[in-house]
């Protein structure tokens, strides 16, 4: 849980820092505009995936754990 908020805040930090006020998308016309960068977007949609593998490896972990040994009590495993 604590992995996942840890990837949220930085996916919404990223996205924050790429935004530019009155920015437009990154298509070359002739005007002098400011362009907004797509490669933090691009990064965290990257970032996003692979949070979603983190989180299903780690639940399939947890499940595995339980199957083999009917519980998930951390002093029953343990011993």
């Amino acid at each position: 849980i604590g992995l996942t908020l840890f990837q949220s805040s930085i996916f919404i930090f990223f996205i924050l820092i790429g935004k530019i006020a009155d920015g437009a998308a990154p298509i070359l016309t002739e005007s002098t505009q400011i362009y907004s960068n797509p490669l933090p977007h691009v990064m965290i949609l990257t970032a996003i995936v692979v949070a979603i593998a983190t989180s299903a490896l780690g639940l399939s972990m947890v499940l595995r754990i339980h199957d083999a040994w009917n519980t998930l009590d951390e002093q029953d495993l343990s011993s």
